[in-house]
């Protein structure tokens, strides 16, 4: 590709700049590059607007091609990216849409679900305090120190085993406080 001030003299060059070539570089490119565009972004529309674009630019750099094949190798590499571009672009602008559509699926809790909640909680915590010190502490370190049966036994100074009948019957007296029925768990 030349630009015009380079053109030799005597040679058939296509200045896409000239209304004849550009008509002829258009005949002979348009119908292969737009089979080409559509083949990349699968609309029939956008197709045809990046191959008039392509030709476009070509007619406002005023470039110039040594041969025809020359031109239309250049045209399809420009299309090909042009397509390419699109594509990456709309694909981009799905995954934006789609997030600002669907990003937040959270709902907020109802009001009856928050008074619910913190009804659980402070009935738990009154059943909790109602059960004797030494299943209380189990339970506690349990399931909310997150400690396994060694460790709680370590920290109390008493066996795995009897860990681990504290805090079965710890969960025996809670479920039977609590009646279980008429507990509100959230979601």
């Amino acid at each position: 590709m030349f630009s015009i001030g380079e053109q030799p003299a005597n040679t058939a060059f296509i200045n896409a700049a000239d209304a004849t070539d550009f008509r002829k570089l258009y005949d002979a490119t348009v119908q292969m590059l737009i089979k080409i565009a559509y083949r990349i972004v699968g609309d029939e529309e956008a197709a045809e607007d990046l191959v008039h674009d392509s030709l476009i630019k070509a007619n406002e750099k005023a470039l110039v091609f040594p041969t025809m094949n020359d031109a239309k190798f250049w045209l399809i590499r420009v299309v090909k990216n042009a397509s390419l571009n699109y594509v990456k672009r709309k694909n981009r602008e799905r995954k934006a849409y789609q997030k600002a559509l669907y990003e937040d699926h959270r709902s907020a809790p109802s009001g009856e679900t928050t008074v619910l909640t913190a009804e659980t909680i402070a009935r738990a915590r009154e059943a909790l305090n109602q059960l004797p010190a030494n299943l209380r502490e189990v339970l506690i370190l349990r399931e909310y120190g997150d400690l396994n049966y060694k460790e709680i036994g370590k920290v109390l100074g008493i066996t795995e085993g009897n860990v681990k009948v504290r805090v079965f019957r710890a969960r025996e007296r809670l479920t039977k406080l609590l009646g279980g029925e008429d507990v509100f768990l959230p979601e």
